[in-house]
């Protein structure tokens, strides 16, 4: 099985980074993807939660800002944890292993 994802967008907020102990540094953002649904003849945006680690995170947390067009390559990934309510919960979100910026800085918005 392949679990490979590229998706290309606008990043929703200035990303957050996040140094550890241990020397590692992790980054995420949100990324807004536009498709179009034909059924209701409407553009739609879907949100994806990025996280970017150690060097590839430090250059997002550098370059990528809010409104800036990127693509990501990287993996689906999911996390359970037991919700205040006792249900169990679920999130979804891709680790990205490459960031590239696309188009010009006149682009961002």
């Amino acid at each position: 099985m392949v679990n490979s994802v590229v998706v290309v967008g606008r990043v929703g907020q200035d990303p957050e980074m996040r140094y550890f102990d241990n020397g590692k540094v992790k980054t995420t953002f949100s990324l807004a993807v536009n498709r179009w649904d034909s059924r209701t003849k409407e553009e739609i945006t879907d949100w994806f939660n990025i996280e970017v680690w150690d060097k590839q995170a430090e250059i997002a947390g550098e370059w990528v800002k809010k409104g800036r067009l990127v693509g990501v390559e990287g993996r689906v990934v999911s996390s359970k944890w037991q919700a205040p309510d006792g249900e169990t919960a679920e999130r979804f979100l891709i680790r990205c292993n490459n960031v590239r910026l696309m188009g010009s800085k006149k682009d961002e918005n």
